[in-house]
């Protein structure tokens, strides 16, 4: 299968004339951390929708472990090992922070669509739960309603349910957004973590986190790759500092923090 895990070409989405995803070739290696950056509007979340199947493209292909996934459904894709966060949290507010995680590793029992059957015949997940919880750091917050969490923590919520299916690739879609400093942090030693064993494609406007912890970055404007390479090169690219700053003599390390 190569060493790339997920590989497009020439992928493109045009929405009644407006080009918002051009031509974009898109190569991320298994057990890295790729980051795909840019300014606003520059087509990083049209992107992401059209990898994980919400959107379809114009034209193009997308290969996920060697195999051409371009007309399959975002169902098909995330049982494929591809998954997915938002850029809202998106818990059950009202769940308990270990039955939200339940809901994740539920399909692992065949039982999903089992609505007649009692909710104690889940409990035999409830240890599996726990060591996701311990992972992300909210053991102690597991019988918490997700409601009750502060934001950051609703984030790791979210990572911990998304593990809970035990992706190949996660796709992190803006995880420290709306983020003050320390909950900023946190995630960022999160996303280090659950990247040990698996591969991350994230879209992140904080460049000190892209700068800390991404192996790769691809830089978008306009919907085209315009740069892409490790963070000591882009930072430095004038294309991508004209993009950003307006300027090439301006320093990109910092923006967003």
């Amino acid at each position: 299968m190569g060493e790339y895990i997920l590989e497009t070409s020439h992928l493109t989405k045009e929405f009644k004339g407006f080009t918002a995803v051009s031509d974009v070739k898109l190569s991320v290696r298994k057990g890295a951390i790729h980051a795909l950056i840019g300014p606003n509007g520059a087509g990083k979340t049209t992107c992401f929708n059209l990898l994980t199947k919400f959107l379809e493209p114009t034209r193009g292909k997308i290969l996920f472990e060697g195999v051409d996934i371009t007309s399959e459904k975002p169902a098909q894709v995330a049982r494929r090992g591809m998954v997915r966060s938002f850029q809202i949290s998106s818990t059950f507010p009202y769940m308990t922070v270990l039955e939200n995680v339940r809901v994740g590793l539920q399909p692992t029992l065949g039982t999903s669509y089992n609505f007649w059957r009692s909710s104690r015949t889940l409990d035999q997940l409830n240890g599996r739960c726990m060591e996701l919880l311990e992972h992300v750091g909210l053991a102690e917050f597991a019988h918490l309603k997700a409601m009750e969490l502060p934001y950051g923590r609703k984030r790791a919520l979210e990572i911990a349910t998304t593990l809970a299916v035990d992706p190949k690739l996660l796709l992190l879609d803006e995880p420290t957004q709306g983020m003050g400093h320390e909950d900023v942090e946190m995630i960022t030693e999160l996303i280090k973590k659950v990247a040990a064993n698996r591969t991350v494609l994230m879209v992140e406007h904080n460049m000190g986190v892209v700068g800390r912890i991404a192996d790769t970055i691809t830089v978008l404007q306009f919907g085209q790759v315009i740069a892409e390479g490790p963070y000591s090169e882009v930072s430095r690219n004038p294309q991508v500092l004209e993009a950003y700053m307006g300027s090439s003599d301006e320093a990109l390390a910092g923006i967003g923090e």
